[in-house]
């Protein structure tokens, strides 16, 4: 394999005098072989679009690099980026690992994935006002209603209560990952409270200080936008959008995701509540306030739907709000997302998804996904049992790399217990060949060195439909690994979608 990264560096300075710059930044880098390299082709040349960024990062040199890591790093510390890991001893908060070196995708193929995932959005709200309505699809036997019905997040006593205008899924969270032929494919849906977003603009924020001539010099679309975009679609469903009243429904500051619950509600100009901030009244939801009781339009709620009105859900819940359910069903308030999504989130009824596109909008799906086994069946159970040491086991209501089985990495411990589970619980688990995740190059202290990465990019629908330019980049930090969650030891980069190129 070509080493790359030879470039000869100019001096940079340190106080008042002149020091030689050391090492190019990509000097030795090694693509990992069988993987798409984000950066680097087959024999080691930088990839078109990433070639003048390759260039700069060399210039700047390891030394530099290392000291606005560090920089970096104390931003994040300063400004309180961080999320919470419930199973860590050593305390809950933890700063978001964020790696300098960006994640970097054409103007060409980002138009391709924006085309596919505004199709796939359109889909899912299509099967979302059928599953709760007619079902059609079900009857048809286009997807088998015991995958649908089985379903964990399947509310069927949400039936016949149709959300305002129509619109069941207002952010997406959809996870992709690039095979070894460089083609995005559908990892798995997220439509229930999909997170990390505001890490999107923070670590935005933070490269534009860090690397201010290299990121203008790029012709990076903006990500900005994003709380303003997703404040006009809430509005966008509200009952009335004259006037309309947006609020941010967190369960509280020991949620691990409240540090984003707080920056967004800070960035859309809404106000943050909990559930006891909010009561029902005439079936109609009022926020407390030092002026007394203000009408709440929209919610934008963070919290699972079990825990949501503890008159229809969880009775013992303290974070929801008595009656919000009777206040939604009248139409008089709009959920983001609507109540019953989870049933979409079901790594199950993912395998039905091209389905679903074929069976709404008459196209052939643009994005394709990874092979699926569902366990449930007979004879996907067996072949998953027979080569549980070459496939990826997952729980199918599980989320942050919770519930899952490596198992090409397993023991023959772990491998025999998940086959006791999947033989216990069949409904419980899928599994999918493991996919060779595309790799890109990241910083390990002294050196770059490729490692996994997946993207998840936000989709945002009102009346209409928008995709934030890039989104989410995760990377498995720790070399061999392919589980890129933060809560599993993974950071995250920042992902420049390109301008097209000017004529």
């Amino acid at each position: 394999m070509k080493a790359v990264g030879k470039a000869k560096l100019p001096a940079r300075r340190s106080g008042g005098a002149a020091v030689q710059s050391d090492v190019p930044l990509f000097a030795g880098y090694a693509p990992k072989k069988n993987t798409y390299d984000e950066f680097f082709n087959e024999s080691g040349q930088p990839r078109r679009e990433v070639a003048t960024v390759v260039r700069r990062l060399n210039q700047l040199g390891r030394d530099e690099f290392r000291a606005r890591q560090k920089l970096a790093e104390a931003a994040f510390y300063n400004s309180g980026v961080t999320f919470a890991v419930y199973s860590d001893s050593r305390g809950a908060e933890k700063i978001f690992p964020f790696d300098l070196v960006p994640r970097i995708i054409a103007a060409a193929d980002w138009d391709f994935v924006e085309r596919g995932l505004c199709q796939r959005v359109t889909a899912l709200n299509a099967f979302l006002n059928d599953v709760y309505g007619e079902q059609r699809i079900l009857r048809e036997k286009v997807i088998p209603r015991d995958i649908v019905e089985g379903a964990k997040g399947f509310l069927p006593d949400m039936r016949g209560v149709r959300p305002l205008h129509g619109v069941y899924v207002h952010i997406a969270g959809i996870d992709l990952v690039r095979g070894v032929d460089g083609r995005f494919l559908v990892l798995e849906d997220n439509v229930r409270t999909p997170s990390g977003v505001s890490y999107v603009i923070e670590n935005r924020a933070t490269m534009k200080k860090v690397y201010p001539t290299i990121f203008g010099a790029a012709h990076v679309r903006p990500v900005e936008e994003y709380p303003s975009r997703l404040r006009d679609a809430l509005i966008s469903v509200a009952p009335t959008e004259w006037q309309a009243h947006a609020v941010v429904l967190t369960p509280g500051p020991f949620n691990s995701a409240y540090f984003e619950h707080s920056f967004l509600a800070r960035r859309m100009g809404c106000e943050l509540v909990e559930g006891p901030d909010l009561f029902v009244d005439d079936d109609k939801v009022y926020a407390k306030t030092t002026r007394g009781p203000q009408r709440v339009d929209v919610i934008y709620k963070r919290i699972d739907d079990a825990f949501l009105d503890p008159e229809v859900f969880r009775k013992d819940s303290l974070l929801g709000v008595p009656g919000l359910v009777r206040a939604y069903a009248k139409g008089n308030v709009a959920l983001a997302n609507a109540i019953g999504n989870g049933v979409v989130d079901d790594k199950a009824v993912y395998c039905f998804v091209p389905a679903m596109i074929r069976f709404y909008l008459s196209e052939e799906p643009l994005l394709g996904q990874v092979p699926t086994y569902i366990c449930e069946y007979e004879k996907d159970r067996t072949y998953v049992l027979d080569h549980l040491d070459q496939l990826v086991v997952k729980a199918v209501d599980e989320a942050g790399g919770y519930g899952m089985l490596m198992g090409p990495q397993s023991t023959t411990k772990e491998r025999s217990e998940f086959a006791r589970r999947i033989r216990a619980n069949p409904r419980k688990y899928i599994a999918q060949p493991r996919v060779e995740l595309s790799t890109c190059p990241t910083w390990g202290g002294n050196s770059v060195a490729p490692r996994r990465v997946d993207l998840r990019p936000y989709v945002i629908t009102g009346k209409d439909t928008w995709v934030l330019p890039g989104g989410l980049t995760r990377v498995a930090l720790v070399a061999g690994s392919y589980v890129v969650n933060s809560s599993q030891g993974g950071g995250s980069k920042d992902t420049w979608v390109l301008d097209a190129p000017r004529s």
